[in-house]
């Protein structure tokens, strides 16, 4: 059964696993290899299953189980030129790297897929249009804002794992730093529930089946909180057709079948 599933989504680490009848594929690496080969068994499937990772960009929370996966299991890592330089430097040493140009079709296990350039305060950081199994699945987190290219890239997905972080008054009202403040607000933060929900509204198409609302903050948001707002902002007769998911940080999130 070939399907997608986020094995964890938050500021805490990140990881999600797309199983394909060709091989697995991690996409980012933000947690313990043993924290991962937990998530991994309770769906079936293990770190000795997993054929590469690709890494979206070098922030902690997306590489921080690296080291343990790239050097102890042998597993490469799928990364642009940028971001393969700044894991070098995070690791201390050179893994195995396969090198993709930013909005440069690819393929690998039989998939297709296209990195697009997205906004973010990473050296290149990058959406993903993967195109698999007669699917398409739209993955884009840690954004400031959402731009054209983005648009483009996510139209007639089937699968989204889009950034919900968070909801702008709880950022005013939170006790953080007025410096975490503006980041997360600002052009090359993260995206809101209401962009999230606007974002959906622009790019949703008939084809949508299954969107996860991605990389939710633990103070600035709740899964209540996203769903009600992005559900608010599609309406009934777009919510009666997509099914809404959150992607959760401590617990595996739902499937979605491809």
């Amino acid at each position: 059964m070939s399907f997608f599933c986020p094995l964890a989504s938050g500021s805490k680490g990140n990881s999600s696993l797309l199983k394909t009848k060709n091989g697995s594929l991690l996409i980012d690496a933000g947690l313990s290899a043993r924290s991962l080969s937990e998530r991994l068994c309770a769906l079936g499937t293990s770190l000795e299953d997993i054929k590469a990772i690709f890494i979206t960009h070098e922030h902690h929370d997306h590489i921080s189980g690296l080291k343990s996966l790239a050097f102890k299991y042998s597993i490469p890592i799928i990364a642009n030129y940028a971001t393969a330089e700044a894991i070098v430097e995070a690791l201390g040493d050179c893994p195995s790297f396969k090198i993709f140009t930013t909005d440069e079709l690819f393929e690998f296990l039989g998939m297709e897929i296209y990195p697009f350039s997205v906004r973010h305060d990473g050296v290149d950081p990058v959406g993903l249009s993967i195109k698999v199994e007669g699917k398409k699945l739209g993955i884009c987190t840690d954004i400031g804002f959402v731009t054209h290219t983005v648009r483009h890239h996510l139209q007639a997905s089937n699968i989204m794992y889009i950034e919900a972080n968070h909801q702008i008054e709880m950022v005013h009202a939170s006790n953080r730093p007025e410096l975490y403040k503006r980041r997360v607000l600002g052009p090359t933060g993260h995206l809101s529930n209401e962009a999230a929900g606007k974002l959906l509204v622009d790019v949703a198409s008939s084809s949508l089946e299954h969107v996860f609302l991605a990389h939710l903050s633990s103070e600035c948001n709740t899964p209540e909180t996203s769903l009600r707002v992005v559900s608010g902002i599609l309406g009934p007769d777009l919510c009666s057709k997509i099914k809404l998911s959150v992607a959760y940080q401590d617990a595996l999130s739902d499937k979605a079948l491809l």
